[in-house]
């Protein structure tokens, strides 16, 4: 199967713009006679949905939290990145696209980026409009921060707290039509499937988490937009509901899934402390502007700080190891974060961690302090610094964080083309449900700048295209398709509900997190990734026969909710080692030990893996079909990646 992306042809700056001109559009006055589905209310959920229902489209918006707010985008902390040049720092659209491919080691669609690239300077404007306080310089202008992967200052920020402030403009603006009656929301519900007639999306099913009610919903179009499966690990940074239940029912009904392999570790978290710890918490990467990465330059060194012989604050400059400004002169501290994740790594493993456990790194303030001063430090980032210190009882004004990478992201998702439609007619996937933007690493602060971007200024155009097309005929919701993909969901939930063995989900949800992290985390191999292949089916085969699962549907009953959530991270995870042993070479996040550099550094194989994976399902316990998506690279020459 030739997989149609539907990019455009003509030069990359124009590409955007003529393929807006040469989509279909919908009368205005038409718009009212259709219906679109929008699943996941956070940065691209809510933008697509306030910005469709102003278009004058009818929207049912859905979401598993009691409110859109509480979508997992309000924890983005650090920033949002766009083309602005403010800082008249030499930063351009084609220096975003350029970065951004780059960061990516070269395994992203050129079209979308530079669309992406393009469409952020209209997301700063836009959010400005809706009262996002961006933090400002002292004459009022929008301020701007370093991120990694760049060397200019393009990152807009709200304090720690960027992703909460965009939510709330976006939030504002889906309350709007709510009002307006053009948004019908429905808080804590699920989507359990999709409902496909004749080849094309026309709904979903889902089930109300207080009362346990299936419902089905009819729309012209469905609009996936429920982030990532970063939680396929246990330990991550994403809230404990984040999940890929949707993506993955859509996927079992013919959707195929892009890059699953593709993950991205954070460098910057807070470390594991134990085995009662439900997830992890990220620091954002802002603090790397001014924070300095180290560890000591020696094990012995590292011994000691580990058994309390000596204080951290009493080791001598000489001593410490700066090891990302050695390796990397010209990005130092700003590295992406695959790149800092691993060196971070390469210390714990050389026996130059510390803390308690040996499995961190230090990030400092003491030079930036002396330097700006505590109240200069502590206007940037004094809520990071009060969240670490609730946390660890450690105050990083007095000594260094601790940090560790963790996963963080997902650059994998639905395979989508230009339009940001699956290859089922009338299903689309926005934001970090998809796979679009980022290749095989994302860089800081772009998570929300493709959420915004999608929700805000691409779907509008694109899915009027495909509406247009398929005319205005209302769904026919007595269609079999409906009624039988409700039997099916009622069935799965039956199937949960009888299991009364003595293992509860949680654990093995953890045993699957270890799985995964030990052998296709941070640096994986053939014969790692062999092994998690035979554990994870096992343990699959385990979970339908020693599972315990407590309560009844008809309540509030989160041993369900998470039972049925884990079913689908065992079948992910599979896929996911598939994926990596498949791809035989190490770009971005996805290091394979076998391909390296002699500095250790990703080393990709451009010859045959310059392509995207996407994956078939083929049925239950049935190896998935691999297509493959060539990627063109018409004005970046490939190269290896470097930040030296």
């Amino acid at each position: 199967m030739v997989l149609d992306a539907k990019i455009p042809a003509g030069p990359l700056a124009e590409k955007w713009s003529t393929h807006k001109f040469n989509l279909k559009l919908v009368n205005p006055a038409n718009k009212r006679k259709y219906d679109i589905i929008v699943v996941g209310t956070g940065l691209a959920g809510g933008a697509a949905a306030a910005s469709l229902a102003e278009l004058g489209y009818n929207v049912k918006a859905f979401c598993f939290q009691d409110s859109p707010r509480r979508a997992h985008s309000i924890a983005a902390q650090g920033g949002i990145n766009a083309a602005k040049n403010y800082r008249n720092d030499g930063d351009s659209v084609y220096r975003l696209f350029y970065d951004t491919i780059k960061g990516g080691d070269y395994r992203a669609r050129e079209g979308n980026v530079y669309r992406l690239a393009e469409v952020s300077v209209n997301i700063i404007d836009q959010c400005v409009a809706q009262g996002v306080p961006f933090a400002r310089e002292y004459g009022g202008l929008l301020d701007n921060r370093s991120f990694g992967g760049a060397q200019v200052s393009r990152t807009f920020y709200a304090r720690g707290q960027t992703g909460q402030q965009l939510l709330l403009g976006a939030y504002s603006a889906l309350n709007r039509q709510i009002n307006a009656g053009k948004v019908k929301m429905f808080t804590r519900t699920e989507m359990l499937d999709v409902v496909i007639v004749d080849g094309k999306a026309q709904g979903i099913v889902t089930r109300n988490l207080e009362t346990g009610k299936i419902e089905t919903h009819s729309g012209h179009a469905v609009l996936l937009c429920t982030g990532g499966y970063g939680n396929v690990f246990y330990l991550s940074t994403n809230a404990m509901g984040c999940n890929v239940t949707a993506a993955w029912r859509a996927h079992k009904r013919g959707a195929f899934f892009g890059n699953p392999c593709y993950t991205q570790i954070h460098p910057t978290c807070i470390p594991v402390t134990g085995d009662h710890q439900s997830k992890l918490t990220l620091m954002s990467e802002s603090l790397r502007n001014d924070g300095r990465v180290w560890a000591p330059k020696t094990v012995e060194l590292a011994q000691k700080l580990r058994k309390g012989e000596l204080k951290v604050t009493d080791l001598k400059e000489e001593d410490r190891d700066y090891f990302l400004e050695r390796k990397y002169p010209s990005f130092g501290n700003l590295v992406p974060r695959d790149v800092a994740s691993r060196n971070g790594k390469e210390m714990v493993d050389e026996g130059r961690g510390v803390g308690s456990t040996g499995v961190a790194v230090f990030l400092d303030f003491a030079d930036a302090i002396k330097r700006l001063g505590e109240d200069a430090v502590r206007a940037k980032y004094g809520n990071l610094f009060d969240m670490y210190y609730q946390i660890t009882n450690e105050d990083p004004y007095k000594q260094p964080m601790r940090i560790y990478p963790a996963v963080h992201y997902t650059m994998g998702g639905l395979w989508v083309d230009y339009n940001l439609m699956t290859n089922v007619d009338g299903l689309y996937a926005l934001g970090e449900a998809n796979f679009s933007d980022h290749g095989a690493n994302r860089l800081g602060a772009s998570a929300l700048m493709q959420g915004l971007a999608d929700g805000y200024f691409v779907i509008p155009y694109t899915v009027g295209d495909y509406l247009a097309k398929i005319g205005p005929k209302p769904v026919d919701t007595k269609h079999p398709a409906f009624e039988q993909t409700k039997k099916e969901v009622e069935e799965r939930i039956k199937k949960l509900l009888a299991l009364r063995g003595s293992k509860t989900v949680d654990e093995y949800h953890r045993e699957l997190g270890h799985i995964m992290w030990e052998y296709c985390g941070m640096a994986r191999n053939e014969e790692g990734l062999k092994k998690a292949k035979g554990l994870i089916q096992n343990l699959r085969a385990d979970f339908w026969k020693n599972a315990i699962v407590l309560g009844e549907n008809e309540e509030l009953n989160q041993s369900l909710e998470k039972a049925g959530r884990v079913a689908d991270f065992l079948e992910l995870g599979e896929l996911m080692v598939d994926d990596a042993l498949m791809r035989k070479e190490s770009c971005g996040g996805h290091f394979r030990i076998e391909s390296q550099t002699p500095e250790g550094e990703a080393l990709r194989d451009d010859e045959h893996f310059a392509f995207v994976s996407a994956w078939e399902y083929k049925g239950d316990n049935q190896p998935e079909e691999l297509h493959k998506e060539e990627l063109v690279f018409e004005n970046v020459h490939l190269t290896q990646r470097s930040y030296k």
